[in-house]
């Protein structure tokens, strides 16, 4: 869907979710009533009721970080010095705190519990900036990276996203206040505002990128090999087609990246558990979940990057299989290919 104007988002859209959420929690009895008698009916133990809290405590934290947020707008002046060092990091900890409140809930709630299998990557080390290529499986992924940087490796992460992301307020007023990039689809200047985001990395910071462009589906998956063959990239469709757990990647945001910050060190990562989980319907037949998320990092740090565009390619793509048969090894039994 398209996204509003901002006025329509920041009058309107924010406002909107405040209210709700001011309802919600006066009327929550009631919801909370109807929800544990619908429990018995529904296979899954208190599959409901679980759906609602998780639900309806998101809604409270997004409407408490927007009433936070304009705080902070109205302390910088209307605004004036909202991007100042100030109130830049003071909205880095806002992230950091709604995204521990926020895990801390899926954890107590839903059982959802992260491993991070294999050594630390740098990022846990400060001193120098870091691109993190992620493989996109699930809305979820972006905001356990997120999480893992902020909370976990104390990183200020620089965030290239889809534009559709805007229509949560709180992700919208945030992310928005801070040096991320939204994109739309096959937006012409995409890599070009990659580039500029990457150029001002300093040593804490880090710039995370989706190389995919999207969620991992098996129809975008031959869409992708499809649009490689039509375009005359045989060998590159060849590699995609290889690739049965992720999508062919779109390396021009990543070749920007390098060539603007090529003191940056490099980290990849994988993650599995939450293939299943794409829509809201796949999130009710997934509950209870009881799940388990298994992440591996890989750093190379930036004298192991290459520098030529061709052998920046095939490095890329390499590591894309590598972090697919890492995907294969290590999805849930019930989830391996047969």
């Amino acid at each position: 869907m398209r996204i509003p104007p901002r006025w329509i988002r920041r009058l309107i859209l924010a406002p909107a979710v405040v209210t709700l959420a001011f309802f919600t929690v006066t009327t929550l009895p009631l919801w909370l009533l109807a929800a544990a008698a619908a429990s018995p009916l529904v296979p899954g133990w208190l599959r409901p009721l679980r759906l609602l809290w998780i639900s309806v405590f998101y809604l409270v934290l997004n409407a408490a970080a927007l009433v936070v947020m304009f705080a902070l707008w109205l302390a910088s002046g209307f605004g004036w010095k909202k991007r100042s060092p100030p109130f830049e990091r003071a909205h880095y900890l806002l992230t950091g705190w709604c995204l521990r409140v926020l895990f801390w809930q899926v954890w107590w709630t839903l059982r959802l519990r992260i491993r991070v299998s294999g050594p630390d990557p740098d990022t846990a080390l400060p001193g120098r900036p870091e691109l993190v290529l992620c493989r996109h499986a699930g809305p979820g992924d972006s905001f356990i990276l997120i999480h893992a940087l902020v909370n976990w490796y104390r990183r200020e992460p620089r965030i290239v996203l889809k534009d559709t992301l805007q229509w949560d307020p709180a992700v919208d007023v945030l992310l928005n206040r801070l040096p991320n990039q939204f994109v739309a689809p096959r937006q012409q200047a995409a890599v070009s505002l990659v580039g500029e985001l990457a150029a001002g990395l300093e040593s804490n910071d880090a710039l995370v990128i989706f190389p995919e462009g999207g969620n991992f589906t098996p129809r975008r998956r031959l869409a992708a090999i499809e649009r490689l063959r039509l375009r005359g990239q045989t060998e590159a469709a060849d590699r995609a087609e290889a690739l049965r757990h992720l999508l062919a990647p779109r390396p021009g945001g990543v070749l920007a990246a390098l060539d603007a910050a090529p003191g940056a060190g490099v980290i990849f990562v994988a993650h599995t558990g939450l293939e299943r989980m794409l829509t809201v319907a796949d999130v009710w037949r997934e509950l209870p979940m009881d799940k388990q998320i298994t992440m591996r990092f890989w750093s190379v740090p930036p004298e192991q990057v290459p520098t030529g565009r061709a052998e920046r390619l095939e490095w890329l793509y390499d590591w894309w299989r590598t972090i697919d048969e890492w995907v294969e090894s290590n999805r849930p039994v019930t989830q391996r290919s047969v």
